[in-house]
């Protein structure tokens, strides 16, 4: 523990370093006020308040993900997930500030990274800027969290801190560099480059291919396995939170799919929409009769992650298919869900709340399904030409072979440095708290502050009395 806190004085040490050193070099600006802009476009205010309402909508889902994750994981624990829920907003909102931004958006080199920092710039103070920073934060927060459900009740706070720290300051916004700033994978030569409407690969996929190795370098939790190696039920602790969560994340995606047209002008939100809520609703119902086919129980824990997983699956195709394809995307993220979650527990990985299936997998499902049912009535990222047709509107492959590359670059990147980090923590300090700590909790011995104080003292009553 000495070493982790050593390292995270130094990280909270360059962290205001980076913020010291922009607000010192904060020039004139380009358009602080937005009357240039209101010059150029009399309607922008509706355009601003359409994206900036979308995102505080994408804001409100990591309630949403926080109700989740501490609903499907026990009493014991539930303080420390909501405090990593608040914890990654906070870290996401400085480091994607004092730098992540500037790799994100910043003038392209050689398409792999932005260089310049927004706020580094006189001309960067601009009200256009600050509107898309923030909605790059609400994203970046949601790629951040997606993580914690992933490694819950056993990882150690320190290390969570540090690794919120290089997924908003690096491996977010490099990744979103290649495909929304103008990097490489957007100017493929195969179909109109990688595309990925509002996040399924940039936000999902990020998150939960680094869950994926975080719980890899962990190891499954005390319990989880029997002596046979089969795995045995954690039952979260209080499924209310867990639908509270998905009712919540359901509502924001009204946020983060349509808000994606970045205007209201964009009739094209009505469709975003409907794609939106009829994949949530094909994942949802899919997943409920799919395990009620094996188990002969309506589990309404898979149909919450099969809601979360078909909103995934739809984040990347959401504005250039129909209702019809939007359905049919929803039913394959329902089984991608059931068999995503039963295929990590028979390989020894212990993903709680089941975040890599729902996030990772159903997000490659969705990059990919740009590539199959993208039908030719919307272009990129805009109502104008040249429109995106997938395979099955007669588009050919290339698109779908931009797509492809594109999912094995994000799983790369985002497996391969999540698992690099892990490891290079536990090495360092040990990334995994003590089993007598993990069998008590980390509520208290973690915060000090049980979620539920009075089930707490009982507990421990007990316990001593034992």
């Amino acid at each position: 523990m000495k070493k982790a806190r050593t390292f995270l004085l130094i990280l909270n040490i360059l962290l205001v370093g980076l913020l010291l050193f922009g607000f010192a070099s904060i020039a004139l600006a380009a358009d602080p006020t937005g009357a240039e802009t209101l010059k150029e476009n009399p309607e922008a205010p509706v355009d601003y308040v359409w994206v900036l309402v979308s995102g505080f909508l994408v804001f409100f889902m990591q309630a949403g993900f926080a109700m989740v994750e501490a609903g499907f994981c026990r009493a014991k624990n539930a303080t420390n997930l909501l405090s990593k829920n608040l914890i990654d907003f906070v870290v996401a909102s400085l480091a994607l500030f004092a730098l992540g931004y500037g790799f994100l958006k910043g003038t392209d080199v050689a398409g792999f990274i932005g260089m310049g920092n927004w706020f580094l710039h006189g001309d960067s103070y601009d009200v256009g800027i600050y509107l898309d920073f923030f909605w790059q934060l609400v994203f970046c927060g949601t790629a951040a969290t997606i993580v914690s459900g992933a490694v819950a009740e056993r990882l150690k706070f320190p290390a969570y801190l540090i690794y919120t720290f290089f997924v908003s300051l690096i491996i977010y916004p490099i990744y979103a560099h290649w495909v929304w700033g103008g990097g490489w994978l957007s100017k493929l030569p195969f179909g109109l480059g990688h595309l990925d409407f509002a996040g399924s690969g940039v936000v999902h996929t990020i998150g939960g291919m680094v869950g994926l190795a975080g719980a890899m370098v962990l190891g499954p939790r005390f319990g989880k396995y029997g002596r046979d190696g089969k795995p045995r039920p954690i039952i979260g602790h209080n499924m209310a939170l867990a639908a509270l969560g998905t009712f919540i994340l359901w509502f924001g995606w009204f946020g983060f799919n349509p808000g994606s047209t970045f205007s209201a002008h964009h009739l094209r939100i009505a469709v975003v929409a409907v794609n939106t809520n009829l994949a949530a609703a094909a994942g949802a119902l899919t997943a409920l009769i799919t395990v009620y086919v094996k188990t002969r129980k309506w589990d309404l824990g898979m149909a919450l992650n099969g809601t979360l997983g078909g909103l995934v699956a739809i984040t990347a195709p959401a504005a250039w298919v129909e209702a019809w394809a939007a359905v049919v995307i929803g039913v394959i993220a329902g089984l991608i869900v059931v068999g995503g979650v039963y295929f990590l527990e028979s390989r020894g990985v212990d993903d709680p709340v089941g975040a890599v299936s729902v996030h990772g997998f159903n997000g490659i499902w969705g990059l990919l399904s740009v590539g199959l049912f993208a039908d030719g009535t919307y272009g990129v990222y805009s109502i104008e030409k040249p429109f995106v047709t997938g395979l099955f509107y007669g588009g050919g492959f290339g698109q779908l072979i931009a797509q492809l590359i594109g999912v094995v670059v994000v799983v790369v990147w985002a497996f391969g440095l999540g698992y690099i980090l892990f490891k290079v923590m536990d090495m360092i300090f040990g990334i995994r708290v003590s089993p007598e700590e993990e069998l008590a909790g980390l509520d208290v011995l973690e915060h000090g502050t049980p979620a539920y104080p009075e089930f707490q003292h009982r507990r421990t009553t007990l316990i001593n009395a034992s």
